[in-house]
């Protein structure tokens, strides 16, 4: 089913901010397929679990990709899959979102430590200054930050909790470098949460994969262009079609 596309969002947000670029991409080819898929709502943290739900929810044979948390959990789902995963993109996704000895590019431990404690106190406030910090170095930070939290579900506290603590916990680098499948890696220039120099470490650890840095955009980069941002898409999976 290499006409079929799954979308899964960031964390906390909830499926709007993909829409306009599941519009965008429809629109460059009708015969695509593309679906967003909400995170799933579990108080558990266990990553396993995260994918069980999502292994047994989604179209086998498809396209996968995401956003941020999203994009991290469709490169897990990916090499879970292997052959039954026609290819991976991800958009602002870390490898690893919280820095460790092995992953320096990213959000300090301390930094994330704090925003989980922010999480556990107010939940709403927490999400108010990650939409903040998601519309970072747009053109228009406010209404992008606006735009990002009139569309986030009344997400319950204890999920959006999990979803944090199945953040810290993923690294992804092991997973990318088992699938075999076709992969694409977009980061951005000016991004609050996961810093650009992220996608110089990527391509160092896969050479073989494509990884493209959006020089003036902030971590919501598809909300900012998801015109332009559908067709890097698009021309990704057209190249592998013609493999």
């Amino acid at each position: 089913m290499r006409d079929r596309l799954i979308l899964l969002p960031g964390w906390g947000l909830g499926v709007s901010p993909l829409e306009p670029l599941a519009a965008a991409l429809r629109g460059l080819d009708e015969h695509l397929h593309v679906e967003i898929e909400p995170l799933p709502e579990l108080e558990s943290s266990d990553l396993e679990e995260w994918l069980d739900e999502l292994d047994s929810t989604l179209p086998q044979d498809a396209w996968l990709g995401g956003w941020s948390l999203g994009g991290m959990l469709a490169c897990e789902l990916a090499a879970r899959r292997a052959d039954r995963c026609c290819g991976v993109f991800t958009l602002a996704s870390n490898a690893s979102f919280v820095a460790h000895e092995q992953w320096a590019s990213a959000m300090p431990q301390e930094t994330f430590n704090a925003f989980l404690a922010g999480c556990e106190a107010d939940p709403r406030t927490t999400l108010k200054r990650f939409s903040l910090l998601c519309a970072q170095g747009a053109e228009d930070p406010r209404g992008l930050s606006r735009l990002l939290l009139g569309g986030a579900p009344n997400t319950a506290a204890p999920v959006l909790l999990s979803g944090l603590q199945v953040l810290a916990q993923l690294d992804t680098r092991q997973a990318l470098q088992s699938f075999r499948g076709p992969q694409l890696h977009l980061f951005a220039g000016h991004d609050g949460l996961v810093p650009a120099q992220a996608a110089g470490e990527l391509l160092a650890l896969l050479p073989d994969v494509e990884i493209g840095l959006i020089e003036q955009a902030s971590h919501a980069f598809l909300l900012e262009d998801p015109h332009g941002v559908a067709g890097a898409i698009q021309a990704f999976l057209h190249e592998c079609g013609d493999d």
